[in-house]
């Protein structure tokens, strides 16, 4: 599929509110086949989701220890968090070192999740993701661990108010990328 009928699609399914300020582009070289298309999203003329451009407000992480260093990150620690790591010391570890365990814990598995989804994210071509996003349910982009997917179910008329207010505590586990468009999403 040519990158305009793609990219008309993909903006056929935009919210409403969203129609005028999310822009899909493509940088392209017509006279030399063997340069890749680079796709990325542009928000009220702004360029914010591009990997490859250091410029961007968003942050885009290197290592695992940066992101466990990140005190911007806000994870909330559940209950049953506290009860697994209290399960696996056999109930030899104090009540007041649990929370702080389990806050430890779940800090490293983000990271390591965080960090596996850029890197897929730097394999991912726009157009496949793209294309994937157009034939699947919505739900599917929705619950996906790739980053490309789950902005554009963000961004797309069929997530309402009501299922973007559910999907708030699974935000606070994303990719900062995603949550500037879920925010982007619930303030538009």
């Amino acid at each position: 599929m040519n990158w305009n009928k793609l990219k008309q699609q993909l903006e056929s399914f935009l919210s409403p509110a969203l129609v005028s300020r999310v822009e899909y582009r493509a940088t392209g070289y017509r006279y030399s086949p063997d340069k890749s298309v680079q796709c990325y999203i542009v928000v009220d003329k702004k360029e914010v989701f591009n990997m490859k451009d250091d410029t961007t407000s968003i942050r885009w992480y290197q290592t695992e220890q940066e992101i466990k260093n990140d005190e911007s990150l806000n994870l909330i620690v559940t209950s049953d968090d506290i009860v697994r790591v209290k399960k696996d010391s056999g109930d030899k570890i104090p009540e007041d070192r649990l929370l702080t365990i389990a806050k430890k814990r779940k800090i490293a598995q983000y990271s390591k999740d965080l960090i596996k989804a850029q890197n897929q994210l730097c394999k991912t071509d726009f157009r496949k993701a793209a294309s994937t996003f157009l034939t699947e349910p919505i739900e599917k982009s929705l619950e996906s661990d790739d980053i490309l997917l789950n902005v554009l179910a963000l961004v797309d008329r069929r997530v309402g108010k009501k299922r973007l207010t559910a999907m708030e505590e699974d935000m606070q586990m994303k990719h900062p990328i995603v949550r500037y468009f879920y925010d982007l999403r619930r303030k538009g």
